[in-house]
């Protein structure tokens, strides 16, 4: 029996074309048994475990148009993030415009409620380990896995504080290997198909450093897909290596666009590779 799993990788605000990919997805009749998502992954991938229906699109396609609107994620004026990095030391933004998003649209839906298997992954940093939710609130783990260091702030959850989940597993292919998927659609944002060069800048280390790391996990379990089992990476267009800049992350300008994009280029792909 098959068990297809839809793995979302993280992005920040590339996270958009993955709207594309699902709506090319479940067009073509494709539906999740299972979902696992880091990051901005895990919040388009809470509501197609929710509803794993071609109508999930236009609520992720309304989701991003409002934030884009409003840059609710990301709004605050910069005197306003300045005295909050100054008064935290640790982050910019508040996580209270992303956690009011994700109740408007997910309420107080439990793991355990969801018509999919969905799980999210987290950095524990008392355990300095990944950590994956798969039960209690939906909200709650989906604020830990995108609560991007420097941007937002470390999310609790019990006894324990996270941060993104791409810091550990940025794209988890190997965790919906684990739980039995034999059948996987890796929705990525483009940055593994962009090559890495050497920095040249001060801010440019860390971004490289990560890219690294990041790659060289996916690369790996990508190589190691155990006998059985087919994964098939779908490609992220309307991304490009400016996407990559400290300023990126505010950049809601082309969401509607990188949607459109992506959606068609996915669906050519499942039309070659999937008749």
């Amino acid at each position: 029996m098959t068990t297809t799993a839809f793995v979302l990788g993280g992005g920040g605000v590339l996270g958009a074309v993955e709207v594309g990919m699902l709506r090319a997805l479940l067009e073509h009749g494709i539906t999740p048994d299972l979902v696992v998502g880091t990051s901005i992954g895990a919040l388009n991938g809470a509501l197609v475990a929710q509803d794993p229906t071609p109508a999930v699109v236009q609520r992720l396609t309304r989701l991003w148009a409002t934030a884009a609107a409003g840059r609710e994620v990301y709004g605050d004026r910069p005197l306003r993030t300045v005295r909050r990095a100054l008064s935290s030391r640790t982050h910019v933004y508040s996580s209270a415009p992303l956690t009011r998003l994700l109740r408007e649209e997910l309420g107080e839906v439990r793991f355990e409620e969801l018509p999919v298997r969905f799980q999210v992954c987290a950095a524990s940093i008392e355990r300095s380990a990944e950590h994956w939710f798969d039960s209690g609130p939906v909200v709650e783990a989906v604020v830990a896995s995108a609560a991007v260091p420097g941007l937002l702030p470390p999310a609790r959850v019990g006894d324990e504080h996270y941060l993104d989940g791409g810091i550990v597993n940025s794209i988890p292919l190997g965790r919906a290997v684990e739980l039995g998927a034999t059948r996987v659609f890796v929705l990525q944002v483009g940055r593994v198909d962009r090559p890495l060069t050497p920095p040249t800048k001060p801010w440019e280390v860390a971004r490289v450093s990560f890219e690294i790391a990041r790659r060289h996990r996916f690369v790996r379990e990508l190589a190691a897909l155990p006998d059985g089992v087919t994964a098939h990476v779908l490609p992220a267009a309307g991304t490009s290596p400016k996407d990559d800049s400290l300023l990126a992350h505010r950049d809601f300008a082309s969401v509607e666009r990188r949607i459109e994009q992506t959606y068609a280029a996915a669906r050519d792909h499942l039309r070659t590779h999937l008749p």
